[in-house]
């Protein structure tokens, strides 16, 4: 499988590291070499929405806040314009693998929404749960 050849990088997101930009605009592109990766922390439920995210430079410290999710992405070794993206999840006190997906082409997009919006949604669901027990409990306590 080959896939079209990248383009030039698109000046306007790529300026300073603090811009938020729509992931799908980049996502055929080589990530710049100062990021650690693209941070998404919500994805819009319509699927024609763009998903929103910002980047991490190297610099910045190692982990990933909790419910959010660091994308990253490199061109495939057989130099044939695809890339494979990984996917990390911050959780409250370390980062995990979340998913790999190899040779991609394009913009990929579309293709890791679905886990994106999932785990996010999951995460958020298991913490407002989490808060929703220590407070149970803490009424329980008080009585």
């Amino acid at each position: 499988m080959s896939c079209p050849p990248c383009s030039a990088r698109p000046e306007e997101p790529w300026k300073r590291s603090t811009d938020h930009f729509a992931l799908a605009e980049l996502a055929p592109h080589p990530m710049p070499a100062w990021a650690r990766g693209a941070l998404v922390r919500s994805t819009p439920a319509h699927q024609d929405a763009p998903i929103p995210a910002s980047w991490v430079r190297d610099e910045d410290p190692k982990w990933v806040r909790p419910g959010s999710v660091l994308l990253s992405w490199s061109q495939h070794p057989d130099l044939d314009g695809s890339m494979d993206v990984t996917a990390r999840l911050g959780l409250a006190n370390s980062e995990v693998s979340l998913a790999t997906w190899p040779m991609l082409c394009g913009d990929w997009t579309p293709i890791v929404r679905p886990t994106l919006h999932e785990v996010i949604g999951l995460h958020a669901a298991l913490r407002t749960a989490t808060r929703a027990l220590h407070l149970a409990n803490h009424l329980l306590d008080t009585h």
